[in-house]
């Protein structure tokens, strides 16, 4: 399995230009100069930005030229400080991970897939030239298993669109069940030597996610204490192993591109999830990205998580 060098361990901009009100107010106060700076100084190599189709496109399609200089900045400030950038389409026209989005049809139209394709080269014809400081994650968190089929006929047009204005360009893909690790054996074989198997990892729910108002069947006022008997490195071991079997069959690097623990568990407790599924991700040589720096339900550089984040980045 290969090694995706200078991505081995990140921090997700969550909240920043995508799952956010996208407003011009918010995109200029969310995430500063100074973020990108404090989050270089915990010893990570790059940083995963999630982007909405809003930012740089109308409700018809047409380009904002005005959302690409967040895109800039970002990337402005990652270089000046030393940080490599994952951009990740994080909701395109038609399909959203989030059911509350009510965007659909994505996996239907012929139409919707095109304007992703155009997207994803717009993006290609202004960023390829940033080389490999920048990776392209085509889409967050395929849900429904019955739109592997389709995902997998879409992955690898839009890589050969991609592809003619970013051909060294890294580009990252995931599965199915909100990218499962179990997922991965499904997906179409790499376009080429330049893809990244993607999953995200929030084991076990009902510790990741206590007390989370989104999920369905959850008790807001849920909570429980870390599962030390449950939860240790072999644990993660096993449920990575479909993800790591279809990384060595395709002699693909592997990214964990989301992980962590909702602020409503005990900082504490944080810490020893993050302790436990480092030494795995260590093991197994596995690049990962947390989620996520600031608030969202997860945040790192919340003041709730002051007593143990100067402990949790070394786990990072």
């Amino acid at each position: 399995m290969k090694e995706w060098k200078n991505y081995q361990k990140g921090v997700n901009l969550g909240g920043w230009l995508s799952q956010c009100c996208h407003t011009k107010e918010h995109y200029d106060s969310f995430i500063q100069k100074e973020d990108i700076e404090k989050i270089a100084s915990w010893g990570v190599d790059h940083v995963r930005l999630p982007i909405d189709y809003n930012l740089i496109e109308d409700a018809d399609g047409k380009e904002l030229e005005q959302g690409y200089g967040y895109i800039d900045n970002a990337l402005n400030w990652c270089g000046e400080a030393g940080l490599n950038l994952v951009l990740d389409l994080h909701k395109t026209a038609g399909f959203s991970f989030d059911k509350g989005e009510c965007e659909n049809g994505f996996f239907e139209s012929h139409e919707l897939q095109e304007r992703f394709y155009l997207l994803w080269e717009r993006l290609a014809q202004r960023y390829a030239s940033y080389g490999d400081r920048i990776a392209f994650e085509l889409l967050n968190e395929v849900t429904e298993q019955h739109y592997s089929s389709s995902w997998n006929d879409i992955i690898p047009h839009c890589i050969k669109r991609i592809r003619a204005y970013a051909p060294d360009t890294i580009i990252v893909v995931g599965g199915y069940w909100n990218n499962s690790p179990d997922a991965l054996p499904d997906l179409v074989a790499p376009y080429d030597d330049k893809v990244v198997l993607s999953f995200h990892c929030y084991d076990p729910l009902d510790f990741t996610h206590q007390g989370a108002y989104w999920v369905e069947g959850m008790d807001t006022s849920f909570r429980m204490r870390f599962p030390e008997t449950e939860v240790t490195p072999s644990y993660f071991a096993e449920r990575f192993t479909r993800a790591l079997d279809t990384a060595q069959k395709y002699d693909a690097a592997l990214y964990c591109g989301e992980y962590g623990v909702i602020d409503n568990a005990e900082p504490q407790d944080r810490l020893k999830w993050y302790k436990v599924i480092n030494s795995a991700f260590q093991q197994f040589g596995i690049s990962h990205c947390t989620w996520s720096y600031k608030q969202m339900d997860f945040g790192l550089s919340d003041d709730c998580m002051s007593s143990v984040i100067d402990e949790l980045i070394s786990y990072l």
